[in-house]
C-alpha cells in the first residue's frame, strides 16, 4: 500500500488546514526539519488526530534512521521549538521596545548569561525579519488575545523599510 506523509518545513501551517480532500488521513502526520537541520539533532513529529498509531511510529524510526533525536506534540503554533522561540525572540524586542535594555545589552546577556550561541537580534537577523514577522502575524490572526502572539512596531517598520537582517546587509544590526 502507498501513502504519503506531509513534511512541513514551516509551523505556522495547522493540520486542520491541509487534508480536508484526503481520504486516507491515518497517514497524515506532520513532521518538522528546523532551518539548520543539517547541524540539528531534534526532529519534531507531529501526530494529527487521525494519524495512525502505525505511520506516526514510522516517522519516529525514519528519524531515529537519519540520526535524529524525534519529539512529539500536538499540532500547536510551532510545535515545541519555535513556540518556545518566537515568543522569546519577541519579548526580547519589546524589552528593547520599552527602553529596558539595548539590543546589544540584551544578546551579550543571552550569550553569556542563558549560554545561548546566539543572541535574540542576532538570531533575528539570521532568520530574517520578513520571516518572523510572518510567523507573528499568522500566529496573532490564529490567537488575537494571546499577548505572546502580539506583533510589534519596530519589526513591522524594519521589514517595511525592507531592512530584514543578514539577508539584505541591515536588519537590528549592520552588516556591510
Amino acid at each position: 500500500m502507498w501513502y504519503g506523509v506531509y513534511q512541513c518545513n514551516f509551523p505556522l501551517i495547522r493540520y486542520k488546514i491541509l487534508p480536508h480532500q484526503q481520504t486516507h488521513l491515518q497517514f497524515f502526520l506532520k513532521f518538522l526539519f528546523l532551518s539548520f537541520s543539517y547541524s540539528c539533532p531534534v526532529f519534531q513529529v507531529i501526530k494529527t488526530p487521525m494519524t495512525s498509531q502505525k505511520t506516526f511510529d514510522s516517522l519516529l524510526d525514519f528519524s531515529k534512521a537519519l540520526g535524529k533525536t524525534p519529539v512529539s506534540c500536538k499540532d500547536t503554533p510551532g510545535f515545541v521549538v519555535n513556540r518556545l522561540l518566537v515568543p522569546y525572540l519577541m519579548e526580547s524586542v519589546r524589552l528593547h521596545e520599552r527602553g529596558h535594555a539595548s539590543k546589544e545589552d540584551i544578546d551579550i546577556a543571552m550569550k553569556l548569561g542563558a549560554g545561548y550561541p546566539m543572541g535574540p537580534f542576532e538570531l533575528l537577523d539570521y532568520v530574517g525579519l520578513d520571516t518572523s514577522k510572518y510567523i507573528i502575524d499568522g500566529w496573532h490572526q490564529m490567537e488575537p488575545d494571546n499577548p505572546l502572539f502580539a506583533p510589534s512596531e519596530l519589526l513591522n517598520k524594519l521589514v517595511a523599510e525592507k531592512k530584514l537582517g543578514k539577508k539584505t546587509g541591515e536588519g537590528f544590526y549592520k552588516y556591510r
